[in-house]
């Protein structure tokens, strides 16, 4: 009954929610979600600077999320680059002299805090030519008047960033007195005008007061409250916004230290003076708000502007363009002529004749209803991750963000089991399950930002050796079991692996390198190609015939494998290779190869091993030593439980060394020669027991068919900022943005799937004259867009 019921439920989900309908339901979300996004914009400003310097909330414990952006945490050496020959002042009382301290030390982490505290403090750096001072006018009053007049009279003399802030010794002194709030009043409005004009031509901002925590404050301050402090505020506000009649003030109010004071303030020593792990965070807003515009860090999207188009990017919009006009133009006409030709009724017999038999899709309209609809995709990737108009935030590491979905796709994928319909080791639906469930564990990696936990870092490496592992594993069993060398194969590969990479790099301006993945299993395959069809082509064929073709495959596989070596170990070597022209436009980033050579080498022998497993699975199998029947153990009982058992205690042996890692560069050095014992322990506990080969998981397989597409897709459409943080359709509530953003997600990267096997079919034709002569049209678009791309280099700053 339970099964039968099992059974049902399954079927009754899939009749009500196909993966069609799922599609339309996020084609809808996504105009939805974009209307409001959109309209939120318009109606609340586009200027993520004052969303920066107004709003967030605190994440975990000292982390600072500002509301709809990424906040970088900047380095010393990119805040010397960020503030070379720039002056920058802070006036104000003590509490401004703490943030001067804070913004100083990302500058110089050694700067320390003395000399007399009731005076001015200068820093400057010669290396940068930074200079930052601090003047003591701990009153708005004429001494502070005239100070910022000074700067509006001498240009020479007035700094880049001028941050002003004052009240609370005004209520010390006056004891809180009404008079004191009023003669405030008065001063700052004298000052606005002069802090106006400094504006127009240099960045000031007013530091409105933290809260105080008045249980802990002494008794010669007990006459500064909170509600004094909100006073003085108000009183601040109204006048600085009110400067300017006609237009929006150019002094900028810094309301976010009072947020982060709100949320601090009582971890305060004297109930006064923030924490320093929150002033640490008020410098780091006002140094993010300073250099985002020059720097453009990636994971610093607040006051960044939308990076302009670059002229490929214009060509692609264009193509994409004219591909949904060609489109629409296409179906009228074609709807126009199935109504000429639909069914009439005969009016004698009253029955209906048939005019024309459905004609099979033409080339042409696969190409153009792709194009359409890939364009469309292509659009929604522009919006999430460039055009600035869905939200953005930065990732935060817990155990349960990453644990706890862990443990709900793994009940999920146990729900939906299905049985083999061939129960050899590694078959199609098992590769797919395989492929499936480590997709998912990797797309919550990235969104939990767990690579910050180094054990789950290390199990996450044996996953990407996973892949490669049956990449090695895949192609080299084809090859060796079909003899098929054929270059309709190595384009249809190719073209599978490459399509949506080539296009994410014209329409988001990413080089190839960035999608590092892709190119990893790109020249592993053509390594593998050219080292099986190089003379002498041994197959599994002609191999059966003499079992000396056995010896010469293992000698290749031998030479394969001291290429591995002396490449892994000769850096040099390696970047000289790959930084020749063409191969250094796909494997350059940053300038250079050397990210390149760290992920390939990062899991060098994997592939290897992959190639080696499957050689000696075929000769098993060959010699039919292995048992593959349906509910068999692979070997006799005996053999099959010691190799059970060598498996688990390899297994649980390896993730006791993986958590147990200290330090990540020498667990990386390591990991390539030992992450094959995981991976090949796991392939027999899965294979051994035939009820386990037998059975997989249908959830799991599924994802395992889209598994690139996912892979590459979660860069900005899930993620955002190219992997840096993360998608926020849904502001205000993190569970329900997951659920939305992750459904569109999902149902975009298994319409692309299906878009790259439609074109594919028609760029990739088995006819070799006409694959020729496709492949010379690509070859002429790739050295266009090398052309384009070169010029584009040029024309950059």
């Amino acid at each position: 009954m339970a099964a039968l019921a099992y059974t049902l439920g399954k079927r009754e989900i899939n009749h009500y929610f196909s993966v069609r309908s799922a599609k339309v339901l996020a084609l809808v979300a996504v105009l939805l979600l974009a209307a409001c996004h959109l309209a939120s914009r318009r109606y609340r400003g586009n200027d993520s600077c004052e969303y920066l310097l107004s709003s967030g909330r605190f994440l975990g414990e000292k982390v600072w999320q500002p509301h709809s952006c990424m906040m970088h945490k900047y380095k010393m050496s990119e805040a010397k680059n960020c503030l070379v020959d720039k002056h920058i002042a802070f006036i104000g009382d003590s509490r401004i002299r703490q943030l001067f301290y804070s913004f100083v030390k990302i500058i110089n982490p050694q700067f320390k805090e003395e000399g007399n505290k009731h005076e001015n403090i200068p820093f400057q750096d010669k290396t940068a030519s930074v200079k930052v001072d601090f003047l003591w006018h701990p009153e708005v009053n004429g001494s502070m008047k005239q100070c910022i007049k000074v700067w509006t009279e001498d240009s020479g003399a007035k700094p880049h960033v001028i941050v002003a802030g004052a009240a609370t010794w005004s209520i010390k002194i006056h004891n809180g007195s009404d008079e004191a709030l009023s003669q405030y009043k008065m001063n700052i409005t004298s000052i606005a005008p002069l802090l106006e004009k400094l504006a127009k031509t240099s960045d000031v901002y007013w530091v409105l007061q933290d809260p105080v925590y008045e249980d802990h404050l002494s008794e010669n301050r007990k006459m500064i409250t909170n509600e004094k402090i909100d006073a003085y505020n108000e009183a601040a506000v109204s006048i600085l916004n009110s400067s300017t009649r006609n237009s929006k003030s150019n002094v900028k109010l810094f309301r976010v230290s009072k947020l982060i004071a709100q949320e601090t303030i009582m971890e305060s020593l004297d109930g006064l003076h923030l924490p320093e792990s929150s002033r640490e965070t008020s410098a780091m807003i006002l140094m993010n708000v300073c250099c985002n515009k020059v720097l453009k860090p990636v994971d610093g999207s607040c006051c960044q502007p939308r990076p302009p188009l670059t002229l490929i990017q214009k060509l692609a919009a264009c193509f994409f363009t004219l591909s949904v006009i060609g489109y629409l133009i296409f179906y009228v006409i074609h709807r126009n002529a199935h109504r000429k030709n639909k069914p009439c009724t005969d009016l004698e017999s009253g029955e209906e004749k048939k005019n024309i038999i459905n004609t099979p899709v033409s080339s042409l309209e696969i190409l153009l209803q792709s194009f359409c609809k890939l364009g469309l995709i292509m659009a929604y990737f522009y919006m999430c991750d460039r055009a600035n108009l869905f939200m953005k935030e930065n990732k935060f590491y817990t155990h349960s963000s990453f644990f706890i979905p862990i443990i709900y796709i793994l009940v999920l994928g146990v729900f939906y089991n299905e049985n083999t319909k061939e129960t050899k080791v590694l078959n199609r639906e098992q590769t797919d399950e395989w492929k499936g469930w480590m997709q998912l564990v990797i797309l919550i990696y990235h969104i939990s930002g767990a690579s910050t936990f180094l054990p789950v870092y290390m199990h996450i490496r044996v996953l990407v050796a996973a892949y490669l592992f049956q990449t090695g594993y895949g192609h080299f069993s084809y090859f060796w079991i079909k003899g098929d060398f054929g270059i309709h194969r190595v384009c249809q590969v190719l073209f599978r692996l490459n399509f949506l990479v080539v296009v994410l790099c014209i329409v988001m301006d990413r080089p190839y390198q960035f999608y590092y993945f892709v190119p990893l299993v790109t020249v592993w395959f053509m390594v593998i190609y050219v080292t099986l069809a190089l003379w002498p082509q041994i197959i599994q064929k002609k191999a059966n015939g003499n079992c000396l073709w056995h010896f010469g495959l293992l000698l290749k596989l031998a030479f394969l494998l001291l290429c591995i070596c002396f490449l892994a170990y000769s850096q040099g070597a390696f970047e000289k290779i790959f930084s020749l022209w063409p191969l250094s436009k796909c494997f350059e980033l940053n300038g250079n190869v050397y990210e390149w050579w760290f992920r390939w080498r990062l899991d060098r022998y994997v592939v290897f091993h992959g190639m080696l497993f499957a050689f000696i699975y075929l000769a098993l199998q060959r010699r039919q030593i292995l048992s593959e029947g349906k509910g068999e153990p692979l070997f006799s009982n005996k053999i099959s439980n010691f190799l059970l058992f060598i498996s688990v205690v390899s297994f649980l042996t390896y993730s006791i060394w993986a958590s147990s890692c200290k330090n990540k560069a020498q667990c990386n050095e390591l990991h390539p020669s030992v992450s094959v014992v995981q991976i090949v322990a796991f392939i027999l506990i899965r294979n051994i027991p035939g009820y386990a080969r037998s059975v997989y998981s249908s959830f799991f397989a599924w994802f395992g068919k889209i598994s690139l597409e996912l892979f590459i897709c979660q860069y900005h459409i899930w993620l955002a900022a190219d992997t840096r943080g993360i998608l926020v359709l849904i502001p205000g509530n993190p569970t329900l943005n997951i659920i939305i953003s992750t459904f569109i997600f999902v149902c975009v990267a298994h319409e692309i799937s299906q878009i790259t096997t439609d074109l594919a079919q028609v760029l990739i034709p088995k006819d070799n004259s006409s694959l020729f002569r496709r492949l010379a049209c690509m070859v002429a678009f790739f050295c266009g867009l090398l052309i384009l791309s070169s010029i584009q280099d040029k024309s950059r700053p």
